[in-house]
């Protein structure tokens, strides 16, 4: 017998924390959090990281267990993740991963390995002072040459994976695009359910920008304050996250908060729309409309209940 998995995804600001409670509370679930910011310690408004009385007694996995100078990857998270499905598994709760990072959803679900993979490190080197030198635009102008289904899923500012897809590309010749299609089509080890949420795109953006102003009217130009204080940089994979980056920019002279503020709403438009393409490839995934429910979550639990009995994991 596979064991149970039950994932919940969608777009930033979509609404999954509320629905994903509210799920748990009917099922006897726990919840993991697939979101690659709502690890770090004391970084709370900017990563929108759900507050203990939100929670409402249900428990939460993978929430403020790292400090923001630690990296997290995907291996890391999956390591994290199957931790607390044996856990949450040997209470007799059922697995809720909720969350918006695709890539570590796909990893976990697909079991897929991550081998060492050779390196070459004056390859790296040049790739990262490049970077450094003349912008993260012009790795990412040489993915999109190289691989121009990689380009469109990573955006300009994760350096990381955009010089990660590069190696790959310069060390095996082959896309990175490609090989994650090939590990895409690996049968699941989990009976799953794969529910996505979304909304209408016009009300999305304005959840996203009506979501930014609550952060700075909460505190988020303090908070990055009081991060950089503390000695946290944008050297640190934690502070290149939507929403500290532009604040840490505008505290260094680097733009104005109203620039900073613009700059987020954008980008967090942008990446809503990078994380449904991501999401439109993925296999057996059961599309949540919103509005075909007329917003209603009782009706969308309710829709959800009968999916997973017919995929017999309640």
């Amino acid at each position: 017998m596979k064991k149970p998995l039950i994932i919940l995804t969608g777009p930033t600001a979509v609404g999954k924390t509320e629905l994903s409670i509210a799920l748990a509370q009917k099922i006897g679930g726990s919840v993991i959090s697939a979101d690659s910011m709502q690890v770090y310690r004391r970084m709370d408004i900017g990563s929108a990281k759900i507050r203990k009385e939100e929670m409402q007694g249900i428990p939460h996995y993978l929430v403020d267990i790292l400090e923001p100078d630690e990296e997290f990857h995907v291996v890391r998270f999956q390591e994290y993740a199957r931790r607390c499905m044996e856990e949450i598994q040997a209470e007799g709760r059922l697995p809720i991963v909720a969350g918006g990072t695709g890539f570590y959803i796909q990893a976990l679900l697909y079991d897929i390995e991550f081998r060492d993979e050779p390196e070459d490190k004056s390859y790296r080197s040049w790739l990262e002072q490049t970077a450094r030198e003349q912008g993260a635009h012009v790795l990412h102008e040489m993915l999109a040459e190289a691989d121009p289904e990689s380009a469109e899923a990573i955006h300009e500012n994760n350096v990381k994976r955009v010089i990660r897809a590069l190696e790959f590309y310069h060390l095996s010749g082959k896309k990175i695009s490609e090989h994650n299609e090939e590990e895409r089509r690996r049968e699941s080890p989990y009976q799953f359910c794969y529910f996505v949420l979304n909304d209408d795109r016009e009300k999305l953006y304005r959840r996203i920008d009506l979501r930014v102003d609550r952060m700075v009217e909460e505190g988020l130009v303090e908070e990055v304050r009081s991060l950089k204080q503390m000695g946290y940089n944008r050297r640190m994979v934690s502070m290149q996250g939507l929403g500290y980056k532009e604040i840490l920019d505008y505290l260094e002279g680097g733009c104005t908060l109203e620039e900073a503020i613009y700059r987020i709403k954008r980008d967090t438009r942008h990446f809503a729309k990078r994380q449904l393409t991501w999401f439109r490839r993925e296999r057996e995934v059961t599309w949540i409309q919103k509005q075909d429910f007329d917003c209603d979550n009782d009706k969308i639990l309710t829709f959800m209940t009968e999916e997973l009995k017919k995929k017999q994991i309640i």
